[in-house]
């Protein structure tokens, strides 16, 4: 047996050494607990860019202010540098390092586009979320998952471009860009932009970023002999500055020119050297993005300028630039992710299945934390970033306000910003407050050359050609205009006018236009050319202009711009004065067209035989055989036409039916004698043909102008092709329309409203105008399209119009309208009475004579509901109701004889008038007695339109129904 006390000491021991090792494991754990789990962040840049070394120097700046603001916080994130060498393939190399050896949770960078492409594909292999300051448009956020976008895309400052071009009205841009991802990502964009205000690129130039001084000199060269004069330039600084120092050797940094300079360039002019700023960028406008000022800006700059030269002594001073802002509040915003994603330690990537010959793409392994801080970051926000509102939605970083700058002297100026909701403004809203009208405008801009003038966006290049201006050379119509050519120094001029107008306008414009006519010949052939072929000249660059009496059509706008018109517009006929028709024997048809006339004879027939219908089983008089029942029909329903008919009706309906076809005769009668008086009586031109559709039937010929787009007018209102024939001059017309389409002429003239005019001056009392005039736009000045010439031209255009200027030109080409002496132009419609005019009269008869047949047919089927009740077949129903119809109405209210007394011959009384719409029970066809009540003997008295005699006694009316039967 053991000594107790032995066994006591060893059960202490026990638990001493127990209760110690507790309290190691307990230390070990705490000190676990209280380390900080390590998140290990990759960063590629291309540190031999001055970029890269301000961005590398925001974000350690951003991770040093993240730990000293979170000291107590249990993750601590381990940025890890690489040097992409500004190659594709080095910064691939650079991110499977990171993503393979590092095992980094996130990547921010690379810088350029195209590294951006390569490495965002790894990142989505290995689950990492890629945060790149790349700004081509061509990255897609969309398509790419794991792609967070850090900054602006170019794409994203278009619409602040072409608000500039727009708030100085410039019509055509020429855009320089440079030759890689980076330039030709923005240009589908920008061309989109400013297309939508009516904006063309009138050219794309494209630099190569290894051109040599001369090639670009070259290409300034051929920019500067054209017309556009505002440039917007999409390069990076060094490029950018060997650009704008030829530009200035070249004189393209004079007063006229207009440059625009886009986001990078403007946000990284501290880059460039301020010698080329000084002296070949002054006046330029730049656009960036607005970052607002605050005194953590302010404290952060003085901070980063320090860290600047600790970290890079032997370089030059550079300045903090937005895409330095935009790295802060990316790693901010990334290390915020981090910790809402969790405080426990942050697992390594779930390496690949293990296998032989592993690339290093295969070997890469899949970040669990990856999706979480790519969910985290996709839609984040801080309201108080450095750049400012730093917002990213969808892994896209939102757009914000664009400052508008005015290179001058050493830096920029600000002059004005725009937003998407406002547009461009003088001064940013930071309210909702309804903007003042005057902010609507930017500030002063001193352009280049020093000049205070807003450039006109164009100009007449002085070693270009001097505008080339197509003029048509026909053989008749001088007074639009007439071309010469000097037999000696083959010198063109062009009179007219057309010429006049064109001159007239062009000297009225603020600059030189310089310009030669170039004769464009419209010979008088079916194969020759016609004025859209001249249309079509400047559509293939021949012609700069066309100028003549040339017609504004649709068709045409299609390869040109027009001015506004300088004439009236319209197509309508002549044709010859008619001889006085008051001594044609056939002069009484003409007061009303053919289709009245065939109308009011259907009418007529139709009304009689509506009344005979409802007369004819209640009135003798409609009465008889059926060739004296077809008789009284015509004879009843034209008799109404002189009010001679002298039949009664006992009808109700009958009389409806009449009270309104005699009102609709009467205004008939009344217009038709009207229209005949007018005829028989005044004294007047009248045209041989009233409608242009008259002429087709007719088969006449028609006669237009050579060359003339009337020609398909024309064809489009179904005239044949041979029936047309074509002239020159106003001579011929007058020959055409003399002879007659019998006599090789033709029966009417086709041509616009301003020949016509001119050709009724000279034969006032021969021809006259005809309707309907069809619309047209007049004739204009075509140009090419998007020419900046057209709305200049078109102001002056309309200045020269409203003075005395073209009134003088029109009495020096056209003369006095007034001096041909009882001419008559005006517009002739047809002299003869139309259906359209009287179809609602029309209408109401027909409606009303409708209704009443309608209402007898159902009182007549209703009486002789007992035949239709009956087990018949249809066919014997129908002959049935068809006797009862045309057989006479008994109005006797009692029948005399008895049935026995005559066997073939059973009658049945209805005690019903049409004058009344009760009707009595049906007398049943066998009765024993028939009474006569004394009190109904006779019957009332007819009522019509003519006087009537009295009713006759009941039993006379039956005995002569017998007799006759």
């Amino acid at each position: 047996m053991q000594n107790p006390r032995c066994h006591f000491l060893i059960l202490f021991i026990q638990l001493v050494s127990i209760i110690s090792f507790c309290h190691y494991v307990m230390l070990i754990r705490g000190e676990d607990e209280t380390s900080p789990a390590k998140v290990d962040v990759g960063i590629i840049l291309d540190l031999e860019t001055v970029v890269a070394k301000v961005i590398h120097i925001s974000i350690l700046l951003a991770l040093s202010d993240y730990h000293a603001a979170a000291s107590r916080s249990t993750i601590r994130i381990v940025p890890h540098l690489r040097d992409s060498k500004k190659d594709d393939v080095e910064a691939a190399s650079a991110a499977i390092y990171l993503l393979k050896d590092v095992q980094v949770q996130a990547i921010f960078g690379p810088q350029l586009s195209t590294q951006t492409d390569f490495v965002i594909d790894i990142g989505y292999r290995a689950k990492v979320p890629i945060i790149s300051p790349a700004t081509s448009p061509s990255l897609s956020v969309k398509e790419n998952p794991f792609f967070i976008r850090g900054a602006l895309p170019s794409s994203s400052q278009t619409k602040a471009i072409a608000a500039i071009v727009k708030n100085y009205d410039w019509r055509q841009v020429v855009i320089i860009y440079e030759d890689s991802s980076y330039g030709t990502g923005i240009v589908p964009h920008l061309t989109d932009a400013l297309l939508e205000i009516n904006t063309l690129v009138s050219y794309r130039s494209v630099i190569s970023p290894s051109a040599n001084d001369d090639q670009i000199f070259k290409e300034l060269y051929n920019l500067n002999t054209m017309q556009t004069r505002v440039f917007v330039v999409h390069l990076q600084p060094y490029l950018a500055s060997r650009l704008f120092l030829k530009a200035k050797e070249s004189g393209m940094m004079s007063s006229g020119y207009a440059w625009i300079i886009t986001d990078v360039l403007t946000s990284l002019l501290d880059s460039v050297d301020p010698s080329v700023i000084e002296s070949s960028m002054q006046g330029v406008l730049g656009i960036k993005p607005y970052v607002p000022r605050s005194n953590e800006l302010n404290n952060f700059t003085k901070r980063w300028r320090k860290r600047f030269r600790q970290e890079y002594p032997d370089m030059d001073p550079v300045e903090l630039n937005v895409f330095g802002l935009w790295a802060y509040d990316s790693i901010t915003a990334l290390a915020k992710a981090v910790e809402k994603v969790g405080t426990t330690a942050i697992p390594k990537l779930k390496k690949a299945d293990s296998r032989e010959k592993l690339t290093d793409l295969d070997a890469l392994g899949t970040s669990e934390l990856g999706s979480l801080l790519l969910e985290s970051m996709q839609n984040l926000t801080l309201k108080t970033g450095l750049s400012g509102e730093f917002r990213i939605i969808d892994g896209e970083l939102q757009p914000s306000p664009y400052e508008i700058v005015n290179i001058i002297g050493k830096g920029e100026r600000s002059v004005g910003f725009w937003t998407e909701k406002d547009g461009v403004s003088y001064k940013l809203k930071m309210n909702v407050k309804t903007a003042k009208s005057n902010n609507k405008q930017l500030g002063t801009i001193i352009w280049p050359g020093e000049s205070t003038i807003v450039p006109r966006g164009w100009e007449i290049p002085t070693s270009a050609k001097k505008l080339r201006v197509g003029v048509p050379v026909k053989g008749g119509l001088e007074q639009f205009i007439k071309v010469e050519i000097d037999s000696k120094t083959r010198a063109v001029t062009a009179t007219g006018f057309a010429p006049d107008v064109f001159e007239e306008v062009i000297q009225s414009l603020l600059y030189a236009v310089p310009y030669e006519y170039i004769p464009f010949p419209i010979a008088h052939s079916p194969t020759s050319q016609d004025y859209d072929d001249l249309v079509k000249k400047i559509f293939s660059q021949e012609y700069d202009a066309v100028v003549g009496d040339v017609t504004i059509l649709a068709s045409r706008l299609e390869y040109v711009d027009f001015t506004l018109p300088f004439s009236e517009s319209g197509i309508s006929a002549v044709v010859p004065v008619r001889d006085d028709e008051r001594k044609n024997a056939w002069i009484f048809l003409k007061p009303l067209k053919s289709e009245l006339w065939i109308t009011t004879g259907a009418f007529f027939v139709f009304i009689g035989f509506v009344v005979w219908v409802l007369e004819h089983r209640v009135n003798k008089e409609f009465r008889g055989p059926k060739r004296e029942q077809i008789g009284m029909i015509f004879w009843f329903s034209f008799s109404t036409l002189i009010f001679a008919h002298r039949e009664r009706v006992t009808s109700n309906l009958t009389r409806f039916v009449l009270i309104v076809w005699v009102f609709v005769v009467l205004v008939l009668t009344s217009s038709y004698t009207a229209n005949l008086t007018s005829m028989l009586t005044v004294q007047q031109l009248q045209p041989t043909i009233t409608d242009l559709y008259d002429l087709i039937k007719k088969g006449e010929y028609v006669g237009y102008q050579e060359g003339s787009f009337v020609k398909d007018v024309l064809k489009r209102m179904k005239f044949d092709s041979s029936k047309l024939r074509s002239y020159s001059t106003l001579e011929e017309y007058n020959d055409a329309l003399s002879r007659g389409s019998k006599n090789g002429g033709v029966g009417a003239i086709v041509d616009e409203l301003p020949y016509l005019r001119l050709f009724l001056n000279k034969y006032c009392r021969k021809y006259i105008m005809i309707g309907p005039t069809y619309k047209a736009a007049g004739f204009g000045f075509a140009f090419p399209k998007g020419s900046p010439l057209v709305p200049d031209v078109s102001r002056q255009l309309l200045k020269v119009m409203e003075g005395e200027l073209m009134n003088n030109i029109i009495r020096k080409w056209f003369g006095n309208e007034t001096e041909c002496p009882q001419k008559d132009i005006m517009v002739i419609a047809s002299d003869s009475l139309t259906l359209d005019s009287f179809k609602g009269l029309f209408l109401i008869a027909g409606v009303s004579a409708g209704s009443a047949l309608f209402v007898f047919l159902l009182i007549f089927l209703y009486q002789n509901r007992e035949i239709l009740a009956t087990d018949d077949s249809v066919w014997q129903k129908l002959s049935a109701i068809a006797k009862v119809f045309d057989k006479e109405k008994d109005n006797s209210n009692s029948q005399l004889e008895k049935p026995e007394a005559n066997e073939g011959q059973t009658a049945t009384l209805f005690v019903a008038s049409e004058a009344s719409p009760e009707i009595l029970p049906d007398i049943p066809w066998q009765s024993p007695e028939i009474r006569i009540s004394d009190g109904l003997g006779a019957s009332p008295a007819a009522e019509g339109f003519s006087t009537t005699e009295p009713g006759s006694p009941v039993h006379e009316t039956i005995t002569r129904t017998t007799e006759e039967r």
